[in-house]
């Protein structure tokens, strides 16, 4: 039964994933953290941290990842397979539509009104992420000076190179670096 919810589930994701990758986060997270409760928020954070380095397209990583994680080979393959599959199949047929009709003003409005929307998904699941990396609960705490100060740090320094257009590789294999070193000399500190 697990593989069959794991397919539908992320099916659901690859129907509903509009704007790429990114936009999946909040879906996959609603469906594995939120609803069946199969990993903590830190565990999903860490399988899009992970899905991000390695090859290929980031929700269809994310998918294998989490179902690997939740049901082992054949729960990867029946999330992979439930993302993908819409996906296949709404791009056949929106590629021949667009192609067709695409310059037609109602089309155009759709996609038009779909961006900003894109746009909050993403900005959702990111703040999500913040509260995660700066004070390493899943809900904004009631008092908000008790932030690490490592994740702040790291946080910062990692929106500066993002800025400065430095490479993903380079900045998680940085990031990951310093954090095993600050967070060592803290322990030694304290």
């Amino acid at each position: 039964m697990i593989y069959l919810t794991l397919f539908w589930e992320f099916a659901k994701v690859g129907i509903f994933c509009v704007g790429g990758g990114y936009a999946s986060m909040p879906l996959i997270q609603a469906a594995v953290v939120d609803t069946y409760h199969w990993m903590s928020l830190g565990e999903f954070v860490d399988i899009f941290t992970i899905s991000q380095m390695t090859p290929g397209p980031i929700g269809i990583n994310a998918a294998t990842f989490a179902g690997m994680k939740i049901a082992g080979i054949p729960g990867a393959i029946c999330a992979t397979v439930g993302f993908c599959t819409p996906s296949l199949i709404l791009g056949i047929v929106l590629a021949n539509l667009f192609f067709k009709y695409g310059d037609i003003g109602p089309i155009r409005g759709i996609l038009n009104g779909l961006r900003p929307a894109v746009v909050a998904l993403i900005a959702a699941a990111g703040i999500s992420f913040v509260v995660l990396a700066l004070w390493n609960v899943e809900t904004l705490p009631e008092d908000l000076s008790t932030v690490d100060p490592l994740g702040m740090l790291i946080l910062a320094v990692s929106l500066v190179a993002v800025r400065r257009k430095v490479g993903v590789i380079k900045l998680l294999a940085g990031t990951g670096v310093a954090g095993l070193v600050l967070g060592m000399i803290q322990q030694v500190l304290h």
